[in-house]
């Protein structure tokens, strides 16, 4: 049974509290907008992640809040061990996920999940691929297939869906 893999990095965080801590920082406007943008193509395009996995930083948290309400409440997981984490400790986690999870959704941080994405990608020619490779701003959501257990996941093995960024859900203004 085919599966579904999406990473999302967490949308715009604030700069406003230069003493906030790295990991307390909240979403900024343009973040909070960024999810509504991803939510409405979460619900247009049906993907419902059965499984959530989210960095315990704030803005993850809150980008998690902002995809909110899904048709079906996933479980969701608050993992510290996914702030800023290395490409090999998001396979292990993602490894770890129950296979009655179809459909996982991961929420974390760059520099680790662009890494992470491209070397899951089994195509490194693919279009997507080298749009991910460009440029994983903020907001951005890649997705991927997995024919395979969760456990048995390998760097090289999954193939990508897709990628967009907020920036290409905005709506467009018509000219005049």
């Amino acid at each position: 049974m085919k599966k579904q893999l999406c990473l999302l990095r967490h949308a715009k965080s604030s700069w406003d509290d230069p003493d906030l801590a790295d990991a307390d920082r909240p979403l900024a406007k343009r973040g909070r907008k960024a999810c509504a943008l991803l939510r409405d193509w979460f619900r247009k395009e049906a993907v419902r992640p059965d499984l959530v996995l989210v960095s315990s930083a704030v803005r993850a948290r809150e980008t998690l809040h902002g995809l909110e309400p899904w048709p079906a409440p996933p479980q969701v997981e608050i993992l510290l061990a996914l702030y800023h984490a290395a490409p090999a400790k998001i396979l292990d986690i993602v490894r770890a996920a129950p296979e009655t999870a179809g459909a996982i959704l991961v929420i974390g941080h760059n520099p680790g999940l662009q890494d992470f994405v491209l070397r899951l990608s089994s195509l490194r020619d693919d279009p997507c691929v080298r749009s991910m490779a460009a440029s994983f701003p903020t907001g951005a959501l890649a997705q991927f297939a997995w024919d395979g257990p969760w456990a048995e996941l390998e760097f090289g093995r999954a193939a990508p869906i897709r990628f967009i960024t907020p920036r290409e859900l905005k709506p467009r203004e018509h000219a005049r």
